[in-house]
């Protein structure tokens, strides 16, 4: 396949290209995704029913559904100058080994220390906990990236920092932790005896791996048991989506320069925010009817919650401390496989994505982990670099729709969302080079169980 000289391998854009603002899909949806409500008394959410566990500028975004864009504080661009903008690539080799007359772009977010996107929202969060003098931080992590990512923002603003790591990825992902701890970090595998909420779920669920919805209930817990302290997360809400913005304004930027239309843009999704990110301007544009984009979420079988979840107002973590929210949902209670070494562990999306999802306007598949290891291996031979198991959801969707291309002879242009590199996920390598990998595709018998702790409320509102 010959190169097409007019089109480098790598596009950048320039320092002064960097967004000075995130862009707000919410205010250009037709309809919004439904409000929080307060779990007491199921009625909408307010600021002062949130003040307890977030920061206050996070909060203002989180309820902002009227401005499109909203500016990034000097102090965060000056941060984001250190590693951003990032590259968008295009995949000659991986187009060459499959023989396509697709072409294929990924944009790269693993040129950071953290290794992933996370690191987007990770520096907005400590920025505004330190304006609003805030001291000290929670949050959880499921494979470590945003863990290892708020750890590095913390550290660069002085803040405190307490981690509940799933039990199960810190076992299988133990220099990730040590990642956090270097920068600071206290790192607490979850659940664990340190909280209410991590006890009661040992109780429940004794020898459990833990999930995110359990790392989440022990954060909450301590973030609101100690003062001058707040709860941050690195995916599922809106504001988390608004930071992630910059990744889908460089993109659509990059393209621009060289005329470049996307036909099929691709991300994984777990919680939802790197896909949000990179589809945001985008969706904007598809939903005011300026373009016909497929967008396609790409998530793992063992964790299925928009194939194969409800669509229902569920809380977002195992203690039912969180607001409730309307979302793709397998459960508060539901807990993945232990030998799910993928990643993307959350047992609901983003309200936002399931938005969308549910409306029509994307696609989404589940993919068994083998799979995505056995593609995660041939992109880092042909592409030479060795992808995060999340990023490799959606690298294995890629190929399948340019594979598509080449049995039909058509051209299309593929954007996926590379989120980060996989160099911390040794261990889930080694299982799959050894064939010792396992895929596990839950039952119906299995999602009942989950379904089962879904709050009866009605769902019709």
């Amino acid at each position: 396949m010959e190169k097409i000289k007019n089109i480098p391998t790598k596009i950048y854009i320039s320092e002064e290209e960097l967004p000075k603002k995130w862009y707000n899909l919410r205010a250009d949806m037709k309809e919004k995704h439904d409000p929080f409500l307060n779990p007491e008394t199921l009625e909408e959410v307010t600021k002062e029913d949130l003040t307890k566990v977030f920061c206050e500028e996070l909060i203002e975004q989180e309820l902002n559904q009227t401005d499109p864009y909203i500016d990034i504080p000097q102090g965060i661009l000056d941060f984001y100058k250190m590693y951003r903008p990032s590259p968008l690539v295009r995949a000659y080799y991986l187009e060459r080994y499959l023989d396509t007359p697709a072409e294929i772009y990924y944009k790269f977010e693993g040129n950071n220390t953290s290794g992933s996107h996370k690191l987007n929202s990770a520096v907005a969060q400590a920025y505004y906990a330190k304006k609003q003098g805030l001291t000290h931080l929670t949050t959880e992590t499921g494979a470590g990236q945003w863990g290892t990512a708020l750890a590095m923002a913390c550290a660069f603003f002085g803040l405190d920092l307490d981690v509940f790591m799933v039990k199960v990825s810190s076992e299988q992902k133990p220099f990730r932790k040590e990642l956090m701890r270097t920068y600071g970090a206290r790192v607490t595998p979850s659940p664990s005896n340190k909280t209410n909420a991590g006890r009661a779920i040992l109780k429940a669920n004794p020898g459990t791996g833990g999930s995110l919805g359990c790392a989440i209930s022990e954060a909450i817990e301590v973030a609101t048991h100690n003062k001058n302290s707040r709860y941050v997360l690195g995916s599922v809400l809106d504001y988390v989506a608004l930071h992630q913005s910059v990744i889908g304004i460089e993109t659509q930027i990059a393209l621009d320069k060289y005329g470049i239309t996307p036909d099929i843009i691709i991300g994984c999704a777990g919680g939802g925010s790197n896909l949000s990110g990179l589809i945001a301007p985008f969706m904007g544009d598809k939903i005011k009817g300026k373009n016909d984009i497929r967008f396609i979420a790409v998530e793992p079988k063992s964790c299925p919650s928009l194939t194969r979840g409800k669509y229902a107002y569920d809380f977002g973590d195992a203690g039912k401390t969180t607001p409730l929210m309307r979302m793709y949902t397998l459960g508060c209670g539901f807990m993945p496989a232990p030998n799910h070494a993928g990643g993307l562990r959350y047992h609901g999306m983003s309200p936002l994505i399931s938005k969308l999802y549910h409306d029509g306007y994307m696609e989404a598949i589940a993919v068994s982990q083998n799979e995505v290891f056995d593609y995660a291996v041939k992109f880092a031979r042909t592409e030479g670099i060795l992808p995060a198991p999340e990023s490799a959801h959606a690298i294995y969707a890629a190929v399948q729709e340019a594979l598509k291309c080449k049995e039909k002879k058509e051209k299309k242009v593929i954007v996926l969302g590379l989120t980060g590199t996989g160099y911390f996920d040794m261990t889930a390598y080694k299982q799959f080079n050894d064939k010792k990998l396992v895929n596990y595709d839950p039952i119906d018998e299995d999602l009942e169980k989950g379904f089962a702790t879904i709050p009866d409320i009605p769902q019709n509102r």
